[in-house]
């Protein structure tokens, strides 16, 4: 394949990428009504992922994974905890489905672990791993709550790591294999399904900074892993379609709406850049078979290990497209930095090396603002971004259905014995009605959002921040997995069954 000739064909997404009238110093947020409605059918959900709940890391054949390894190695994870228990849903998932129906939630997204299933990543099937998925799933529908499976949220079996893990190309092959017993399995009964869970992340902060595992610091692997998950990502489309005919297959990518830092022609053609590279490099790879244009020269395909024909794997046109809300971005040009690096990593799902960009390919600096409030985690609460990002991703992909896989908040309210062991989380409250307010406005501006799913059902491990921070709706004490439904969750199942935000 002529390189130069599909560079040029690549979506060159300066220009609809920006939201000019919104730059750093100008908020210009418009109040949002006092009550927002949603669309009749509106489908109403949580989220989790296998790794952070479920615990039972080494029962009934599971095999060992990337994080697993990650956790039980000195130094990696605030507090020196692991997530060998967790919530231990694998044990207590009908307590937690419970609370589920309880709440008027209608949907549930979940993630298989592949080593639960394929204790080496290749091979037969462990049956126990799916036979716990299948009566998950069971009692999902029993309780007339619609499985959304996410087939990989970060836990790599440790053995196709120790094979080169995703930065090798055969990978592509064997998680096409993995998605295909699951569909298997499970698709009679599931019939909606995402590949991964933010790609970029576990891409970048697992090869191209080493934040998370397997801890590589070089963009070259990055790349080579970037390009392996987008073959992966269009051979698991194939893989579920041809076992089972009920399927529809989008995404649950990680995105941030991002404003230029000034007006200036650079910074937009920078944020341009972001745009490309950290929200839409998979889904342009998997609705047009090619990459945006995220670099600022030519596409380094050499690096990445593209080969002729790859164009044809990688493209899977998704039935829908989905993807996590949580904070905005602030983008300026670092082309003329002596950049020699791959940036770093500030501990909030950011890229930060102020003095150089973050690498010498993207050449931008993005930062995370501080101007709004923020939560525990040292995030800035900015509901206005979520109209934002759904209305931008509506245009440039032709209205598509539109799933929030995740958003949510981390506050660490516990409960209050003096008010009879409730937890009183006003902030989370008002985390979510300023944000849904916004996300009804773009519903009604004509997006077609047909679902949101709140980060998260429990407090849960979370990654190598540990059990430091509490995104759930209910709280647990993780000394004897007691659960306690928080005043955000009981406020968001009234917003489930009622389908409106009151003031």
């Amino acid at each position: 394949m002529d390189r130069r000739l599909f560079l040029k064909s690549s979506l060159a997404t300066a220009g609809s990428a920006l939201i000019a009238s919104h730059l750093s110093g100008e908020q210009m947020i418009p109040s949002g009504p006092s009550t927002a409605h949603f669309p009749d059918g509106f489908l109403w959900g949580m989220a989790t992922a296998a790794f952070q709940v479920e615990g039972a890391w080494n029962e009934d054949g599971k095999g060992e994974s990337i994080w697993d390894r990650f956790v039980h190695t000195q130094g990696k994870v605030k507090g020196a905890t692991t997530a060998d228990i967790a919530c231990d849903q694998y044990h207590l998932y009908p307590q937690d489905i419970a609370t589920l129906k309880r709440l008027n939630q209608k949907g549930y997204r979940f993630s298989v672990s592949w080593p639960r299933i394929q204790p080496t990543g290749t091979g037969a099937p462990n049956q126990k791993g799916l036979d716990h998925y299948s009566r998950l799933v069971d009692a999902l529908l029993e309780a007339q709550i619609r499985p959304f499976c996410t087939l990989y949220h970060w836990d790599l079996p440790q053995a196709l790591e120790d094979r080169g893990g995703w930065p090798n190309r055969d990978l592509a092959g064997y998680f096409a294999d993995y998605a295909g017993i699951i569909a298997k399995h499970l698709g009679d009964r599931i019939t909606i399904w995402a590949p991964f869970n933010m790609p970029w992340s576990f891409t970048y902060m697992g090869y191209g900074v080493g934040a998370f595992p397997p801890g590589r610091t070089s963009f070259g692997d990055f790349l080579k892993a970037a390009h392996t998950v987008s073959l992966a990502q269009g051979e698991c489309f194939r893989s579920i379609k041809a076992a089972s005919s009920k399927a529809t297959v989008g995404s649950a990518y990680g995105m941030s709406p991002a404003y230029p830092k000034t007006d200036s022609e650079a910074d937009r053609a920078a944020t341009a850049r972001y745009h490309a590279m950290n929200n839409v490099f998979f889904l342009e790879a998997a609705m047009h078979g090619r990459y945006p244009k995220a670099f600022a020269s030519e596409t380094p395909y050499d690096l990445m290990g593209f080969k002729p024909g790859d164009e044809k794997i990688m493209l899977s046109p998704l039935d829908w497209v989905g993807f996590h809300y949580y904070n905005r971005r602030i983008v300026s040009d670092a082309s003329s930095a002596n950049c020699a690096g791959g940036g770093g990593f500030s501990g909030t799902e950011i890229e930060v090396d102020p003095s150089t960009g973050r690498d010498p390919y993207t050449r931008f600096q993005a930062v995370m603002p501080t101007e709004g409030p923020l939560t525990e985690a040292g995030l800035e609460i900015y509901p206005h971004g979520i109209y934002d990002l759904v209305m931008q991703i509506s245009r440039e992909y032709n209205h598509p259905i539109i799933e929030i896989t995740e958003s949510g908040c981390s506050y660490l309210d516990g409960p209050y014995q003096k008010e009879n062991g409730r937890v009183p989380d006003t902030r989370r409250i008002n985390f979510f009605r300023d944000e849904l307010t916004e996300l009804a406005r773009a519903i009604q501006d004509g997006a077609r959002v047909r679902c949101f799913h709140a980060w998260s059902l429990l407090d849960n491990f979370e990654w190598a921040n540990g059990y430091t921070e509490r995104y759930g709706l209910v709280h647990v004490d993780f000394r004897d997995q007691k659960r306690t439904i928080k005043d955000s969750g009981l406020w968001y199942g009234k917003v489930a069954a009622s389908n409106r935000i009151d003031a």
